[in-house]
């Protein structure tokens, strides 16, 4: 009787610590088990940003918590500046960036990118009068190291730095820049709640920028979560889950391009 006992529960030992280790390893990809990690600026409406309460909300706060729920993993959010937020995910300071990351072939070499969720389109914003095809010795402000910087220098412009949007305009409005290299949707966004400005945007022709499309970032390793994310992010697309976030954030569908 006492051996049948003893194998019974070194039975039960063994399925408990195959259970557990099953448990670690479909966590294994997460910073921390059973929570997805996600970094963003949190100061780019309306992609990510703080509603008058002080709480995180926009598109990509929503998608990736909505994201996070269909992994079957926690939601939690890290907000840090553009300029260290590529960085923090090379330490592993969070498991994703959702943070209107282009698909970009330079990072494509150190990170992987999951599924696209939408479009992005760039535009030269500025006061009226500022022509396109004369942006020599022009002063356009920019994120360091993003796309819109490496535009701008196509442009013929001499870049400033500007680590966020609201910068960008606070510095045409100043006289600190003559115009900025941004988001449509972002500035489309901003001009609601700025009626009075007299700023506009020009498109930026084809052969400077391209519609790129925008998806999560993750580090190299992080090939099972990225499987998995993708599977969130189809079922998201396939049942209207990003079209109704971009119509509710855009006023448009930005999930084709």
């Amino acid at each position: 009787m006492k051996k049948k006992l003893g194998l019974l529960l070194t039975i039960g030992l063994s399925a408990l610590l195959l259970v557990a280790c099953g448990n670690k390893s479909k966590q294994a990809d997460t910073k921390t088990p059973g929570t997805l990690t996600i970094g963003m600026e949190g100061t780019y409406a309306p992609y990510a940003y703080r509603a008058k309460d002080g709480k995180l909300t926009g598109f990509e706060v929503e998608l990736a918590r909505d994201t996070a729920k269909r992994m079957g993993l926690k939601p939690k959010f890290v907000t840090t500046g553009w300029d260290s937020l590529i960085a923090g995910l090379g330490s592993n300071q969070y498991d994703v960036i959702f943070n209107d990351m282009w698909v970009n072939p330079a990072r494509k070499k150190q990170f992987r990118y999951a599924t696209p969720y939408i479009y992005s389109k760039s535009v030269l914003i500025s006061k009226p009068g500022l022509k396109m095809s004369n942006l020599k010795g022009k002063m356009i402000a920019a994120g360091t190291g993003t796309e819109n910087w490496t535009t701008a220098e196509k442009l013929g412009a001499k870049v400033v730095a500007a680590p966020d949007f609201q910068t960008d305009m606070d510095m045409i409005n100043q006289g600190r820049a003559d115009g900025a290299v941004n988001s449509e949707a972002a500035f489309n966004y901003w001009k609601k709640s700025h009626k009075d400005t007299d700023l506009t945007y020009q498109v930026i022709p084809y052969k400077y920028i391209k519609i790129e499309p925008i998806a999560p970032m993750l580090n190299k390793k992080s090939t099972k979560l990225t499987k998995e994310m993708n599977k969130a992010l189809k079922a998201e697309q396939k049942d209207g889950t990003i079209k109704k976030l971009s119509l509710k954030y855009f006023g448009k569908d930005l999930m084709h391009e």
